[in-house]
């Protein structure tokens, strides 16, 4: 059974990436196409997914209804969302919101830049915390126990040039950023993007999340999201002074 649920969830997560025929799920996971056909029928049955007239399944309403429904019950999202809003108003890139959910930081809200650009990111994904602006946001306002736990998983790969493929290189930019009290994303998972990033605290003090501006560096490199830093630092403190 435990079989059974993980190949379910493998199959969702393929297709939300985009829509598939029989053939290309089987071969994805080279398994004959009889047992993918079993499965995507019972989760076609269930709403999870729907098989369109061009042969292809794509995801279905109910896994989106689901999905929306979590959403709209988390609380940071909710209470940041107008704030994010405003402030992609005014600096014009891609604003997204992670939330640290026990030890992953996942992406819960993403403002679109008004140019219509779009990025691989989207909600509901994790983020990889060491080489993303919101994930050393994060990592840099946990204690050590914390930031173990989130960093235990980590695959040291060095994704660009800029990406930190140690601990104890990372530690000293995480020194760096809870001194300053924001991050950069210097193009270390994607080569052609940067954002900077600040992190969001509860009524306590304890940091729940992180707030970044996102662009490609072909329209805005780092200096120019730095002009729009006191902005995302007020919007950080708005949120948190919401949140309490």
């Amino acid at each position: 059974m435990s079989q059974t649920v993980q190949r379910a969830t493998e199959l969702i997560e393929l297709i939300a990436e985009d829509p598939r025929t029989l053939a290309e799920a089987a071969e994805k996971f080279d398994v004959h196409r009889s047992t993918v056909f079993r499965q995507l029928q019972t989760l076609e049955r269930a709403g999870f997914l729907v098989h369109r007239s061009d042969g292809r399944y794509a995801i279905g309403p109910r896994i989106i209804s689901i999905a929306q429904h979590a959403l709209e019950r988390i609380d940071l999202r909710r209470i940041a969302h107008d704030h994010l809003i405003r402030l992609q108003t005014r600096a014009g890139c891609t604003v997204h919101l992670a939330q640290l959910m026990e030890n992953s930081i996942v992406y819960v809200d993403k403002i679109e830049d008004t140019s219509g650009v779009r990025m691989y990111s989207r909600v509901g994904r994790t983020v990889l915390p060491q080489a993303t602006g919101v994930g050393k946001a994060i990592l840099a306002q946990l204690p050590a126990a914390r930031r173990d736990a989130v960093l235990a998983g980590v695959e040291w790969h060095a994704y660009t040039d800029t990406t930190l493929t140690d601990r104890k290189s990372l530690d000293a930019e995480l020194d760096r950023i809870a001194r300053r009290g924001w991050a950069v994303d210097d193009s270390e998972f994607e080569g052609f993007t940067n954002c900077i990033a600040t992190p969001v605290s509860n009524s306590d003090g304890t940091v729940v999340g992180a707030i970044s501006l996102t662009s490609l560096k072909a329209l805005h490199n780092l200096d120019d999201l730095r002009t729009h830093l006191d902005d995302l630092l007020e919007t950080a403190s708005r949120v948190s002074r919401d949140l309490a």
